[in-house]
């Protein structure tokens, strides 16, 4: 009877031993995806294109009229804006791991604030007008048949669209575009999280509604890109990978 009391206390002590290394590897596992990613990691192109709809334009600045405006943002124009505003490369300065809870201050693993300037994430205003009243969606539909220019963020790494965020606020809201995120919408408070289906299937719908644009008048919409931390695909797989975005947004009416 003894002998089985101490081999019932040898098997709890060896499952307590276990569960405590097991903890330990995951701690370690989270430290890695935090820390060491990204150091080699970035941005091949990007692109923000409004193609589809017509009657509506965006650029990096506001203007007085529709004309103004443009169809087109390339990557060389929003990088040259970048190093202006916020003083690095696009080109040289890899995104890291960061996190946010509101859109607006991102921070570390270990919770300190990131900065805006330190390039870790972006941070950018589109401001947009259209020629009619209009709900702006965000579409991976391709302009034509033959074209590729629906919204996606592309890497011969699989695992790295799935730890992409890229975040739009305007009126007090932000819509956060999640590529892991299927063809869903979650709404938290003042965030909608959603996703994309691929361009075949993609269907304009509340889905991926996104701001209201007023005929003739100027929105601006801050824009975030960053490598979310807390996904489970931000691990150290994703070192030195190269990455492209694009984006393509397009209008229906208001009702």
């Amino acid at each position: 009877m003894k002998k089985q009391q101490k081999k019932t206390v040898y098997n709890r002590l060896y499952t307590s031993i276990l569960l405590v290394l097991l903890a330990l590897v995951a701690v370690t596992a989270a430290t890695v995806a935090w820390f060491s990613i990204a150091d080699k990691t970035r941005v091949r192109t990007m692109s923000l294109d409004i193609i589809t709809d017509v009657e509506m334009r965006m650029d990096l600045d506001s203007h007085a009229t529709i004309d103004d405006y443009v169809k087109t943002l390339t990557f060389d124009q929003i990088a040259e804006r970048m190093q202006i505003e916020k003083g690095f490369s696009m080109s040289d300065t890899p995104l890291k791991p960061v996190t946010t809870s509101d859109c607006d201050i991102f921070t570390y693993e270990n919770g300190s604030v990131v900065e805006s300037t330190s390039g870790s994430y972006l941070e950018f205003t589109l401001h947009f007008m259209a020629a009619r009243d209009m709900i702006v969606h965000l579409t991976s539909a391709n302009s034509s048949e033959k074209a590729s220019d629906g919204t996606a963020v592309l890497s011969e790494n699989p695992e790295l669209p799935l730890a992409m965020r890229i975040s739009f606020t305007a009126d007090e809201q932000n819509w956060i575009y999640d590529p892991g995120e299927g063809n869903e919408a979650s709404p938290s408070g003042n965030i909608i999280y959603f996703g994309l289906p691929d361009a075949a299937s993609m269907e304009l719908s509340d889905n991926n509604a996104m701001f209201s644009l007023k005929e003739g008048e100027d929105k601006a919409v801050v824009v975030h890109i960053w490598l979310e931390g807390t996904d489970p695909a931000c691990t150290d797989a994703l070192r030195a990978s190269d990455y492209a975005i694009r984006l393509r947004f397009t209008g229906t009416d208001m009702e």
